[in-house]
């Protein structure tokens, strides 16, 4: 095997499937990238087992083969060479050799053979949209997501389609984010699939803000994602998404509107006095006024007022005050909708004129 590559269109393809690579691998070989030459094609390969990234670049002087070296090394090496360099890879014996000006190095390789290959994937479905539509659903639910639950069905993402809608929801239990977008494409049965954590992770930080097209292929282990030079495959969660429906309240009895910054600045400044662990925060509602105050364990408080629109009776409620954050930051419009029924009820948020992305946040007991 052996190959003439510039840095810069080395480098990015090998940072793409180097984002999978574990530090700390059970396996020596997943610590590794697979390296394949083809007919002036490059190949490079990553995985963790549950998420595979390829990327392709085309090289020149090259000779077919295959072979694994680290990683981060080999990452390293391309990245500290200097800009414009031209690098060369060649085998010699069981080592990788990395030439470059008067730089050379020599890496330890070890079979491509050993490299785990994920199966293909051949699904039914297919589709084919704007990466940008794809992107805005994962970062609308995505921070929803539970993080190691045991209910491992919640360490990741809900992807749902049905007759020309394409949605995604994500709950760790104490709150729920769906977002949804029209997709005359999506036709058929509907289908629902859990992708990981890992692998809605890495699709955010692949998806460009373009509208350049991805295609994705969903089988009933793993989708594909195509986006040009770059696919990532990832193995799905084998289980049971709870029935979302059910836990969206309906609009409440109880509607405030408010405007979006200044309700979001005021709880980010009242949350700096809130309680590390737990990060109560109780709201009151007056006629078109919210008072937000937190006390913590060190009998320190702080109080915020903040205008709004709301002419109903007056009530107070109990939030972890990063939840009801992290919703108000996702929301789009200048103003945001809160609609509640009781202090035991959650409380069902979303922007004015907008209900393609809400936000269920339940309340807490203060």
């Amino acid at each position: 095997m052996k190959f003439t590559i510039s840095r810069e269109a080395l480098l990015k393809p090998l940072q793409v499937v180097g984002g999978v690579v574990e530090k700390r691998q059970t396996l020596p070989i997943l610590a590794n990238v697979l390296i394949q030459v083809d007919k002036g094609k490059l190949t490079l390969t990553g995985t963790d087992l549950e998420v595979e990234l390829t990327a392709t670049a085309l090289v020149e002087n090259s000779v077919d083969g295959e072979i694994t070296v680290p990683a981060r090394k080999f990452s390293d090496i391309c990245r500290a060479l200097p800009d414009q360099a031209t690098i060369e890879v060649s085998l010699d014996g069981d080592k990788a050799l990395i030439r470059s000006g008067k730089s050379r190095f020599s890496l330890s390789t070890l079979p491509a053979t050993e490299y785990p290959a994920t199966e293909g994937v051949t699904g039914a479905f297919r589709l084919t949209l704007a990466q940008d539509v794809f992107k805005g659903l994962l970062e609308q639910t995505h921070f929803c997501m539970a993080n190691q639950d045991v209910r491992y069905y919640l360490n990741g993402m809900l992807l749902e389609m049905k007759t020309g809608q394409l949605r995604t929801v994500a709950t760790d239990g104490h709150r729920l984010a769906i977002s949804e977008v029209d997709c005359p494409d999506v036709a058929g049965e509907e289908r629902q699939v859990i992708i990981p954590r890992k692998g809605v992770l890495e699709l955010s930080r692949l998806l460009g803000d373009g509208e350049t097209t991805c295609e994705l292929v969903v089988s009933s282990n793993h989708i594909r994602v195509a986006l040009g030079d770059i696919v990532m495959t990832s193995k799905l969660v084998d289980g049971r998404f709870p029935d979302y429906d059910r836990v969206v309240p309906k609009a409440g009895e109880r509607q405030v509107t408010a405007d979006r910054n200044l309700l979001r600045q005021a709880l980010q400044r009242t949350s700096i006095l809130s309680n590390e662990k737990y990060r109560g925060i109780r709201l009151q509602f007056e006629h078109n006024l919210l008072k937000a105050t937190v006390n913590n364990p060190e009998q320190e408080e702080a109080e915020e007022e903040v205008e709004v629109e709301y002419d109903g009776s007056e009530f107070e409620i109990g939030f972890n005050v990063s939840y009801v954050l992290d919703a108000l930051n996702v929301v789009k419009q200048d103003q945001v909708v809160l609609s509640m029924t009781d202090a035991n009820s959650s409380c069902l948020i979303h922007g004015a004129g907008d209900s393609a992305s809400r936000y269920v946040v339940m309340p807490m007991r203060l």
